[in-house]
């Protein structure tokens, strides 16, 4: 997948600024990679004027390289400052989409399982893959299920993810506990050679049938917070890459056993 700085602004105000970002685009620049485009370049690029009047750029809701949908930027340290304290106390309501491998057997789940780097407690070749352990810190994430379809690639369905908490990859580790993976995930629910082999040079064409999409399917698609005494809520609708693989099932639909 070719990363190109393309992000769409959702609403505005002069104190932040809410963006849609595209899968594969980076949140910030990456270890030696600072010539590739990023949303931070693009919205320094965007705000330039603001930036150059006293602004500042906090992002605050990141999201992974692979997860498309809704971001959250403060432009100054008021706004900042005053998200951050939401994000602490688990304020600020989020909201994913995943299409996941299989047809869970239940309609809503509360997965409360500590999770950690799989490296601290055992072997992983992989630095940033974590893992459901005791040992881990409090990680909490809610399901329910949108849909249940069926394509010619096997059995899928749609999951609305709450995660209650902000730790690192929470909804995919989960996602894998529950032995129900999202679709295209080179990580977790198999044995992570799909992402070893795209570090040592690119996804060979066998790997990507396999993985049955070039990127992870998750979709950050509802934020909402408090500004100014108001509560502001955001929605972005399940992107075209995503939504092509669903192959024209309604989100709206739930409970389809079928």
């Amino acid at each position: 997948m070719r990363a190109l700085c393309e992000f769409r602004v959702v609403d505005e105000s002069a104190d932040w600024i809410v963006v849609e970002k595209p899968a594969p685009l980076m949140v910030h620049p990456a270890s030696g990679k600072f010539d590739e485009p990023t949303l931070l370049s693009g919205l320094q690029h965007l705000l330039a004027f603001e930036l150059a009047n006293g602004a500042g750029l906090s992002i605050l809701t990141r999201l992974d390289r692979e997860t498309s949908g809704l971001v959250l930027v403060a432009k100054n340290r008021r706004a900042a400052r005053h998200f951050s304290l939401q994000l602490q106390r688990r304020q600020i309501e989020k909201e994913y989409l995943a299409l996941v491998h299989g047809w869970p057997g239940w309609e809503e789940q509360k997965v409360e399982r500590p999770i950690v780097r799989a490296g601290e407690v055992g072997e992983s070749e992989i630095w940033l893959r974590q893992r459901v352990h005791s040992q881990g810190r409090e990680c909490i994430t809610g399901f329910r299920v949108e849909r249940r379809f069926e394509n010619r690639r096997g059995r899928f369905s749609i999951l609305r993810c709450f995660p209650e908490t902000g730790r690192m990859h929470q909804i995919r580790v989960h996602l894998e506990y529950l032995a129900h993976p999202i679709v295209g995930d080179k990580v977790y629910g198999d044995d992570g050679r799909a992402y070893l082999e795209r570090v040592a040079g690119g996804l060979s064409e066998a790997t990507l049938e396999r993985l049955m999409l070039p990127r992870h399917a998750l979709h950050a698609t509802k934020l909402a917070a408090e500004w100014e005494g108001r509560r502001m809520e955001w929605s972005s609708d399940l992107p075209w890459d995503l939504a092509r693989f669903v192959e024209g099932t309604s989100l709206i639909q739930r409970h389809d056993n079928a």
